[in-house]
């Protein structure tokens, strides 16, 4: 036999044992293939804030980039709004609670996706980007500053008054709320195109709805099988919905509310009685779109009930590698903590209030490794 026609032989009896030994794909049922999808497709189409006259626009983008690392906004000129959400660490601060002027009681959210979230903070006390970024410049134990003081840094520094222009048309007026809540939605333009990245997972999901298997079959075998209990028996997927990894509401997870030195945070208890108060909320005067902003319903219609006592805002997963620690007191250090807290879940503490959703996942140690391997394929970069 000539070298050619063994090589070829040799090659067509290989064949089979290559194919068995390309990447696995699991053999996802249909429903599951249909759960998947669900959390796609990423990036999302932009949804712009019909409350706020200049999101999406150039110059306010700008604008907002600016004031975002403009120590001048603070009382005491020296922190910025990313003196806390910083950039190189997914625009969070890495601590267990934040410091601005003084110790806060919750841990610093990312501001990735943040433009998709119904409700701000971790406890819902915002309806709208611009005015979750109005609170913090006011917070005294945030930037502190007043909207006289705030209103004078835009007048004074020549920069700020060319970009407030820009942004708005004009510059500033006499009206310090005004000029306030300006500051506010051009922040909220710039944070709005914080959009995170693609990842693993993403590539996963497409091929699969595609129906591309093959392509499918890269995504990591344990990551797979994470995602699996994801979506099935671990129940994550009924809180964690959706292309951003949340449904955007709040529940009592078992993580204790007593704050340091004594009391309790009462999370979205709180958050809604703050949010119905606001005079920054979709119901109030800086509305831009008045009465026909379809988002103003949800706050109109939102009343504190006693279950909401000690419920925070479910998080998105997206980049989550890059946004510890957990929970909205940072006491969870790393993923296998969090995942050890659900493991261990002690029922007993929490509400009981119609269905129960949450309970003991007793995870194996393989269990646990699969759903950590599924949750770092939500981030990019060094894990």
């Amino acid at each position: 036999m000539t070298g050619w026609r063994a090589a070829l032989l040799a090659c067509l009896l290989l064949a089979p044992q290559l194919a068995a030994a390309a990447p696995d794909l699991l053999p996802f049922t249909p429903a599951e293939r249909e759960r998947i999808a669900s959390h796609g497709p990423w990036p999302p189409a932009p949804a712009p804030d019909p409350s706020n006259r200049v999101d999406g626009q150039p110059a306010a983008v700008g604008f907002g980039r600016l004031l975002f690392f403009e120590p001048a906004l603070s009382a005491d000129g020296t922190l910025s709004c990313a003196s806390c959400h910083r950039p190189e660490r997914a625009f969070q601060d890495g601590r267990r609670s934040a410091l601005g002027r003084d110790q806060g009681a919750r841990n610093t959210p990312t501001l990735l996706d943040a433009a998709g979230h119904r409700w701000l903070g971790w406890d819902g006390a915002h309806d709208s980007l611009w005015s979750a970024s109005v609170a913090p410049l006011q917070d005294r134990r945030e930037m502190a500053a007043s909207p006289a003081q705030l209103a004078a840094a835009v007048r004074r520094e020549p920069r700020l008054a060319a970009g407030y222009r820009a942004a708005f048309g004009a510059a500033p007026g006499p009206d310090d709320g005004r000029v306030l809540v300006d500051l506010g939605k051009a922040l909220a333009a710039y944070q709005a195109t914080l959009v995170s990245a693609r990842t693993a997972f993403d590539d996963f999901r497409d091929a699969l709805a595609r129906g591309d298997d093959e392509a499918a079959a890269r995504y990591p075998l344990a990551a797979q099988r994470g995602l699996r209990m994801f979506i099935g028996e671990a129940r994550c997927s009924v809180c964690h919905a959706g292309p951003a990894f949340t449904h955007g509401e709040f529940a009592d997870v078992g993580v204790p509310f007593f704050l340091p030195g004594g009391g309790v945070d009462a999370g979205r208890h709180a958050g809604l009685v703050q949010l119905r108060a606001s005079p920054y909320n979709r119901l109030g005067p800086h509305n831009d779109a008045g009465a026909a902003d379809p988002r103003a319903v949800a706050t109109r219609h939102v009343a504190p009930q006693h279950r909401n006592f000690g419920e925070f805002r479910v998080p998105g997963l997206r980049q989550l590698v890059h946004t510890a620690p957990y929970m909205h007191d940072g006491s969870l250090a790393t993923v296998e903590d969090v995942l050890r807290h659900y493991s261990e879940l002690n029922e007993e503490r929490l509400h009981a209030d119609g269905e129960r959703i949450l309970r003991a996942l007793r995870l194996s140690p393989g269990q646990a490794a699969d759903l950590a391997a599924f949750l770092r394929s939500l981030s990019t970069g060094p894990r």
